[in-house]
């Protein structure tokens, strides 16, 4: 067992459960980029999961532990162990075009697709465009358009640090010291799997967000026209991600932490454009899947074949 699955024993421990077999899976894209993902079990996958802005493939591990099922939970790209976008063009359609042969080659018929924040938006522009792989649409705490202003805020601070470190103890510092993570010995593991050791022996986080962020958070004026982007891109893709759900055929299920960033308001609108679509609240702020992972694993397991 490799380091990164270091932790699964104990995580299914608490469970009651088994440790499935975990292996990590790459797929290349035609410009050299490639995908890389992770398979539970040992059958073909009758889920799968993609995660957030700034998470990787493992912030899925309890909740597929509960879940007890074979699935599958991509590493989006600029993230985990997938290769990062030179354009830094992360958004909903983008990703999923990214994912869409892997999502293909490694499974062997629809899945239940669950995709949580910028996940969730890659997940319904996938499975508008791939209905062949999607049984059902799982969007956990996000809709199109949402304004997540403050943890949203909170979270971009965080990663605007600096973008290497002595060890991995002064990011679980950091971690704390901004209320993630949880408690100590979850934010140790979510660094541990969410960083690497360069060459030279300092740590940095895997994903392009922190580094993106660092970028902004050092030069004002790239900081200005990165908002003003984001502002054009939300407003963009807000429609942009109507339109994709609109066209899903599978069922969906819309998933809101109580204190995450989807508002009764936001959920009213849901709804409102989405009439057949459930809406489901739990008890939990936007990362359902590590506040809630049990609660959630089951409820995916109910929509599983």
């Amino acid at each position: 067992m490799t380091d990164e699955f270091q932790f699964l024993p104990a995580q299914a421990a608490d469970l009651g459960v088994a440790a499935p077999p975990v292996r990590r899976l790459t797929h290349p894209l035609p410009d050299g980029r490639t995908v890389s993902a992770l398979a539970y079990g040992d059958a073909p996958p009758v889920a799968t999961f993609l995660h957030g802005a700034g998470l990787n493939a493992h912030t899925w591990d309890t909740t597929i532990l509960a879940l007890g099922l074979p699935a599958l939970a991509i590493d989006l790209p600029g993230h985990g162990d997938s290769s990062w976008r030179t354009d830094a063009a992360y958004t909903g359609p983008v990703l999923a075009d990214d994912i869409a042969a892997a999502v293909a080659e490694w499974t062997s018929g629809p899945q239940v697709l669950v995709g949580q924040s910028l996940g969730g938006l890659a997940a319904a522009a996938l499975a508008a465009r791939h209905p062949e792989l999607v049984r059902e649409l799982v969007v956990v705490d996000i809709t199109p358009g949402i304004d997540p202003s403050g943890d949203a805020s909170q979270i971009r601070a965080f990663f605007a640090g600096p973008t290497d470190w002595a060890s991995r103890e002064e990011l679980v510092e950091r971690a704390l010291s901004f209320r993630l993570g949880g408690s100590p010995e979850a934010a140790a593991r979510g660094v541990f799997l969410n960083s690497r050791v360069r060459e030279d022996g300092r740590v940095e986080w895997k994903h392009h967000f922190a580094h993106l962020a660092n970028a902004a958070a050092g030069d004002p004026a790239i900081a200005a026209a990165a908002s003003a982007q984001q502002d054009a891109v939300r407003d963009v893709l807000s429609a942009a991600g109507w339109d994709d759900l609109a066209a899903v055929t599978a069922p969906i299920t819309l998933i809101r932490g109580d204190r995450g960033f989807v508002t009764p308001a936001d959920a009213e609108e849901f709804s409102r454009r989405l009439p057949a679509a459930s809406v489901v609240e739990v008890a939990s702020g936007h990362n359902v899947q590590e506040e809630q992972p049990v609660d959630l694993g089951r409820r995916i397991a109910a929509l599983a074949p």
